[in-house]
């Protein structure tokens, strides 16, 4: 809010179903070809006629393609599917043919079971009631930018959306935005989660979001995340003391042998399935850390993992087989191809 009230030489634009290119003075002129009901038909252009968009089931729509240089500051979203992890969000910079963002739709807004959504109120992203779904990430473009929803799975949906933005000229350094998304149900024994790998640049990670299911019974939380940058090969320079830890809160959420749910402006454990007892199998984690004060700057690489240890007999750790997503937030000296790492749709599920 430094800068708040100073003037600027920007123009301000949003694209949404009532103006598919976000241009000056063509919102709300749609004819009435609503594609839901056509609860307009009566009143004409100007009133509501074009909301939303439907997405038929295997196709790609383009939501933005915006030329000019300029910068994405907002995106809401919210739709009609019945299922977890069916659209894909991919975004593309400055003519790049490779997505530098190309997550499901809910776990980009770090709300990965989104047919049963809680509250999340952060300073980056916010999931309000319901199922609305927003970011704040700022996303600048030199020469545009091109954003695509797909839907992968077997039924049509209604899909509500508005991207704002802003054009003008840029400082000279701006980053590029990237977003990617892992999966691995389960991991192998004694095996690492890989949160990022193979980025190549110079940049800052600025985001985690944790999707875990746990296995077992017990707490699951004791291992540590690791950054290694610019070189770093066996040993990490920045290795964190525990899951718990690395989201900020400590002692396994734990107040009066009940897991606590939180959602501050940088970090939060937003959702935990229920269940009777807390330290049951089958529990499942929604979790963020937003490094908006304290990027993780690096020159050259960068790979981030997160352990998965909980305990066993004679207060040893356990290396745990668990099932974990994660989408890594980061910016980036150039468009990087974030795909290859999406699985297909009977791997995104959520059992």
């Amino acid at each position: 809010m430094d800068n708040l009230f100073m003037l600027g030489n920007w123009q301000t634009r949003s694209i949404s179903a009532e103006n598919f290119t976000g241009e000056k003075g063509k919102g709300g002129m749609a004819e009435v070809k609503d594609p839901v009901n056509g609860a307009a038909r009566e009143l004409g252009v100007g009133w509501k006629v074009s909301p939303c968009i439907k997405l038929a089931a295997g196709t790609t729509f383009t939501l933005a393609d915006i030329r000019g240089q300029g910068m994405i500051t907002h995106i809401w979203m919210t739709d009609t599917y019945k299922m977890n992890r069916r659209l894909i969000l991919r975004m593309y910079w400055d003519g790049s043919d490779t997505p530098s963002v190309e997550v499901p739709m809910q776990d980009f807004f770090a709300c990965a079971d989104y047919q049963n959504p809680s509250l999340l109120n952060s300073l980056m992203v916010c999931v309000n009631p319901k199922k609305a779904f927003n970011c704040y990430w700022k996303m600048p473009f030199y020469s545009g930018c091109r954003i695509t929803i797909e839907n992968i799975g077997a039924d049509d949906c209604v899909v509500f959306y508005q991207i704002d933005y802003q054009l003008g000229e840029l400082p000279k350094n701006c980053a590029y935005f990237h977003a990617q998304f892992r999966r691995v149900n389960p991991l192998p024994y004694k095996e690492v989660y890989t949160i990022l790998d193979g980025v190549k640049g110079k940049g800052h990670y600025v985001g985690t979001y944790l999707f875990w299911g746990v296995k077992s019974d017990g707490w699951w939380g004791e291992g540590e995340i690791k950054f290694y940058m610019d070189g770093d090969r066996e040993f990490p320079t920045i290795c964190g003391t525990g899951t718990e830890d690395y989201f900020c809160g400590a002692w396994d959420f734990d107040i009066a042998g009940k897991y606590v749910p939180f959602s501050t402006a940088y970090s939060g454990l937003a959702a935990i399935t229920p269940t009777d007892e807390t330290y049951k199998s089958q529990r499942r984690f929604s979790l963020y850390r937003w490094h908006i004060n304290d990027p993780i700057y690096f020159e050259e690489d960068l790979r981030v993992t997160i352990q998965a240890l909980g305990w066993r007999s004679e207060h040893r750790y356990y290396p745990l087989q668990d099932d974990i997503s994660s989408v890594a937030y980061f910016y980036l000296d150039k468009p990087f191809d974030v795909g290859g790492t999406l699985p297909d749709k009977d791997g995104l599920e959520i059992r």
